[in-house]
């Protein structure tokens, strides 16, 4: 089952700390310990926080998913309480897909749906094209397949490295207060509680994991995959909030080029539809699984 087999060298160490537990932690290669929360039993479903983010921010879906399957919400590398590589390549999205088809191998998961938001949805992209025959099924959420023009890529991976240094020159505090004051936030604005919830999870992160996670697994970091998206053949969901414009637009090129795919746009709702329509998103992803296939707690 999967892409290792236990006990070969090309192994992660499978090392599951806090056994029985919701908390675990999954020490995998090159020192990285991922941190997970599960919870619930039935057919499996991993979420994926976007950039500052963590586990936490899916309670709210983990809740109304973990009576009917299992959820498995993981701190990616550089968040929560995953540990930070000082290697930036460490954070790339085609490793950190092997490190999941790892803690499903370490879970004794053979399929799962794979549900990812903005950074979590180009990582969830990037597992289903590297292993397809462990994927059942596909959300994306606020997800961008890639920028196609090699310019514009350019500019945006030097964006993001002064962005890098700045957090670690900076500190947390001060990136933390000027990410709030991004445009790509107006739609939360009169959400205090949240704005105030995610605040509290944007600073627990450090300095140099946010870092980076940016320089190792932005945007920019890899060509685009729109075309090779259409080669996905598990059903999939794209969501995206109706004020988030520009994510609406890259939502519907993803449906078209993914074949099994279609695309919600979620009235009144941001780039964290999650988080601003949080009963509205968990009835879509609620009713996308009921249409997926599952026996005796497994995927089919």
């Amino acid at each position: 089952m999967g892409c290792c087999r236990p006990g070969s060298e090309q192994a992660l160490k499978q090392v599951i700390k806090g056994e029985g537990g919701p908390h675990r932690e999954i020490a995998a290669a090159d020192g990285l310990t991922l941190h997970i929360v599960t919870s619930g039993d039935g057919p499996p479903v991993i979420m994926l926080h976007g950039f500052t983010g963590s586990a936490d921010t899916w309670k709210h879906l983990r809740q109304k998913l973990d009576g009917t399957y299992r959820v498995i919400a993981i701190d990616q590398p550089g968040h929560g309480r995953s540990s930070a590589p000082a290697d930036p390549q460490r954070y790339r999205l085609g490793r950190f897909a092997t490190d999941l088809c790892n803690v499903l191998d370490s879970l004794e998961i053979e399929r799962t749906v794979v549900l990812g938001y903005s950074m979590g949805g180009r990582a969830a992209l990037r597992f289903a094209l590297d292993h397809p025959d462990r994927l059942a099924g596909l959300v994306l959420e606020s997800t961008s397949p890639g920028i196609p023009d090699s310019r514009q890529r350019s500019e945006r991976r030097a964006a993001d490295a002064a962005l890098a240094d700045g957090i670690e020159r900076d500190g947390i505090e001060r990136f933390v207060k000027r990410w709030e004051a991004l445009t790509l936030w107006d739609s939360q604005r009169a959400l205090p509680d949240l704005g105030n919830l995610l605040r509290l999870q944007r600073l627990s992160n450090t300095p140099h994991g946010l870092a980076n996670s940016l320089r190792g697994a932005g945007t920019a970091e890899a060509e685009s995959v729109l075309a090779a998206a259409a080669g996905i053949k598990a059903p999939t969901l794209l969501i995206a909030g109706g004020l988030d414009s520009k994510y609406v637009e890259l939502g519907r090129q993803l449906a078209k080029s993914i074949p099994h795919s279609r695309l919600e746009i979620v009235p009144n709702a941001g780039h964290a539809v999650h988080l601003e329509r949080a009963h509205g998103y968990a009835h879509a992803i609620t009713t996308f699984l009921s249409t997926i296939p599952s026996a005796e707690g497994r995927w089919t």
